[in-house]
């Protein structure tokens, strides 16, 4: 089963850490390749699943399931 990170703050706050990451990477100096990090929270945001909160069994989503 895959978490969500449907909280929708949650992905507002992966987007901004995200974007501000990948923003170094148009500094010159050795802080270029930390941008690449950005990527990732981005990539979580827009998939809605983090592999490190599914690993601690985090799950924010609000919504409840229902089993049939």
């Amino acid at each position: 089963m895959m978490h969500n990170v449907c909280s929708r703050t949650e992905k507002i706050i992966r987007t901004i850490i995200g974007v501000a990451l990948f923003g170094l990477f148009f500094l010159e100096g050795g802080w270029a390749y930390l941008g690449f990090l950005g990527v990732v929270p981005i990539l979580t945001a827009i998939a809605g699943y983090c592999p490190i909160s599914h690993l601690l069994g985090v799950n924010t989503c609000t919504m409840k399931e229902h089993h049939a």
